[in-house]
């Protein structure tokens, strides 16, 4: 199959998703806040008053979910390379989270407070040599993983999307070292032909 007819038919498959056509009836930005959502409500993974950073965020939908389950007393920073329009109860950072000045632009925003959950739904971009992408992503989600580390606190949460297949043991043992908990969980929202899959990891330091 040509690029053309692959692409046709990943805009059709996309427009007749559920979670496609569901997603804009509810005002979410994107699909991807129903995987947020059916994690949280197996995992409990957020709080009333929680502080959250959201890494990769645009265009926003697990921000969205975030904001509205920690609340007006919580706080919602969402840092990404590509912009994003505003979100109420979300302030946004536009930049490289492996930037030193953009961590310093975080930590200000923070004011002190250490970060109750560090997520990300990010991926790398994908050439479709196997072994290169996953090497690409072992190094994406590891750095995830050591700047979640630099920002929050005792017992806080780091959920990460990952992909099965050659790396993912590496990156659990990795996880394990700092998290008292780690568990594998593939959302329904999921699709079922993509290897995706997210790390829920709880109990930072313990």
């Amino acid at each position: 199959m040509n690029r053309g007819k692959r692409n046709k038919q990943w805009i059709r498959e996309h427009q007749q998703d559920p979670f496609v056509r569901s997603a804009k009836r509810a005002g979410y930005r994107s699909r991807a806040a129903y995987k947020l959502i059916q994690l949280d409500e197996r995992e409990r993974i957020f709080r009333p008053g929680q502080v959250v950073v959201d890494l990769g965020a645009a265009p926003g939908g697990w921000s969205q979910v975030a904001a509205d389950r920690v609340g007006s007393a919580g706080r919602v920073l969402a840092l990404d390379l590509l912009p994003m329009d505003p979100l109420r109860g979300v302030a946004f950072i536009k930049g490289d989270f492996l930037d030193p000045a953009l961590v310093a632009a975080l930590r200000g925003e923070l004011e002190g407070l250490r970060v109750d959950v560090v997520m990300s739904d990010m991926a790398p971009n994908i050439s479709g040599i196997r072994d290169a992408d996953q090497a690409r992503v072992l190094e994406l989600t590891l750095a995830t993983l050591e700047f979640a580390e630099a920002l929050i606190k005792p017992t806080g949460a780091f959920l990460v999307k990952a992909f099965q297949g050659a790396g993912i043991d590496e990156l659990v043992s990795n996880v394990k070292q700092s998290f008292g908990s780690v568990v594998i969980r593939k959302p329904g929202a999921s699709r079922d032909k993509s290897s995706e899959v997210y790390l829920v990891a709880r109990h930072y330091g313990v």
